[in-house]
Formats: C-alpha cells, sequence, structure tokens
C-alpha cells in the first residue's frame, strides 16, 4: 500500500460522497488497498476526512457516509470523548 494509493481511494470517496449520501467501495482492488489498515487506521482514515466507515459483507464491501459529528470536531480541533467516534 503506497501513498498514492490511499490518496486515489481518499479522493474517489471524496468525489463520490459530494454527490452522494454514501459511497460503496466494491471493487476489488480498491478494497483490498483498504483492508491492508487495521479497524483503528481505517477508522482514523474516515474520521480525518469527516466520515463514518462500515464494513459489509464480511469486509468483502466498505461503506463511508459523511458524518456531521466528526466534521464540526474536526472543524474545532477538538477530539470525542475517548479518543475516537462512530460506530464500529
Amino acid at each position: 500500500m503506497t501513498s498514492d494509493d490511499i490518496s486515489a481511494m481518499e479522493s474517489k470517496i471524496a468525489g463520490e460522497l459530494s454527490r452522494r449520501p454514501e459511497c460503496f467501495i466494491t471493487h476489488l482492488t480498491e478494497v483490498r488497498i483498504l483492508q491492508q489498515m487495521d479497524e483503528a487506521e481505517l477508522t482514523q482514515f474516515a474520521n480525518r476526512n469527516g466520515w463514518r466507515v462500515v464494513r459489509r459483507l464480511g469486509g468483502r464491501q466498505l461503506q463511508f457516509y459523511n458524518d456531521t459529528n466528526e466534521r464540526m470536531l474536526n472543524e474545532e480541533g477538538s477530539t470525542p470523548v475517548g479518543g475516537q467516534s462512530g460506530a464500529h
């Protein structure tokens, strides 16, 4: 996994979420890139961008949503109680 791969995924997800309320990652190559992150890294990746991530179908599909609470925390520079937010 390279930073270019992550940047490409970040751009794809951001673009999709600017048009739709959710983004499904189902393409095998894209899923593999994101599966290389452990649960904490994937959650941090999503939170950093103001998203929420849910693993579906045993991890063979990932779903990203815009997360208004996470966006507000990012803008304020705050971290939620316990150091992370969102359901897993």
